[in-house]
């Protein structure tokens, strides 16, 4: 039953931020998904909650008959949209046969790399935080996680549009540098406080580069292969999840003194993240450079080309008998 459920959280998010992208304009791509992306949030906050209330009262069938309940419905909500392919192909056997070409969009991977440094942050997260917050003394260890949802449910908001306006490359250093800043307050922290307080902070951090992320991949893809270059940095945010929860549990072994040791160690990996950020802003920026100057250049030879060889030279009748 998980394998069949993983299909469904491999196909719906690809799909869904493809198909936000289609139907909003270009310059409104950052705060679409960031809206996208709220919804997720909210929905993966009020699931896990209500989950358990139900669980608690009613047993587990029925908390998986009213997931199934719900799923059903989002079906219904699937089948009356309007479809934004203009030209669809028919499924068949073939599509599930793929290749290397077929899986990753090279044009995205920059997006796909800064995906893979910033949520191994998040793997750590998902493994070591339950166990940190139980030593800091709360005795409900969903409370960094409410914390978390909430500020990143808020941050959300305005994060995807600040985007739009002021470039995606710029919104994510700010989100990669308040997420190290978060990171760090939780490895220092040393009472249930400063840990909320982390989580706070690194609910903003990744509320930012959410949005800004989905967006930039889409801004990097073919108009026509916007699925791929999305399913890239999903994939890529998949494996820096799986590799911080894997890398940090290993070292972790359960001497709950070495968490503050493995968050830190993972900064390193945020800051690899900025490094290669700023590397590609300022590749591109020299890119952008020498188009200009090869256009400036052109530009000239056309202007001497003019002066030297005026065009009245060599019209017809003016060597006419």
């Amino acid at each position: 039953m998980r394998l069949v459920h993983g299909f469904s959280t491999g196909f719906k998010p690809t799909a869904t931020s493809a198909y936000v992208s289609d139907i909003i304009p270009q310059e409104r791509w950052g705060e679409g998904l960031g809206m996208h992306g709220l919804c997720f949030s909210i929905g993966g906050a009020l699931g896990p909650a209500l989950g358990g209330m139900v669980a608690n009262a009613y047993g587990i069938d029925a908390m998986f008959y009213s997931s199934s309940f719900l799923a059903f419905l989002s079906i219904v909500i699937v089948i009356n949209m309007k479809e934004t392919l203009e030209t669809k192909e028919k499924l068949h056997k073939s599509m599930f046969f793929l290749s290397r070409t077929d899986i990753i969009d090279v044009g995205a991977l920059p997006a796909g790399i800064i995906t893979f440094f910033s949520y191994s942050a998040y793997g750590l997260i998902l493994t070591l935080i339950p166990d940190w917050s139980e030593h800091l003394g709360t005795q409900n260890k969903g409370v960094f996680f409410t914390a978390f949802t909430v500020a990143s449910v808020l941050v959300r908001f305005g994060a995807g549009k600040v985007s739009d306006r002021y470039g995606r490359t710029n919104v994510l250093l700010v989100g990669l540098i308040i997420t190290s800043l978060a990171i760090y307050t939780i490895s220092e922290g040393t009472d249930v406080t400063m840990l909320l307080i982390g989580a706070g902070i690194y609910g903003m951090g990744t509320g930012i580069l959410s949005p800004a992320i989905n967006a930039w991949t889409i801004d990097l893809s073919k108009p026509q292969q916007k699925g791929k270059a999305i399913a890239t940095m999903y994939i890529s945010m998949e494996l820096g999840i799986g590799l911080g929860a894997l890398l940090g549990g290993s070292y972790y072994q359960d001497q709950i003194m070495r968490i503050p040791q493995i968050l830190k160690m993972d900064i390193l990996m945020l800051v690899l993240a900025i490094l290669y950020l700023v590397y590609w802003k300022r590749k591109k920026k020299v890119e952008r450079l020498n188009r200009l100057h090869n256009l400036d250049f052109e530009n000239l030879q056309k202007i001497l080309a003019g002066f030297l060889f005026p065009p009245f030279l060599f019209k017809r009748n003016l060597f006419s008998n």
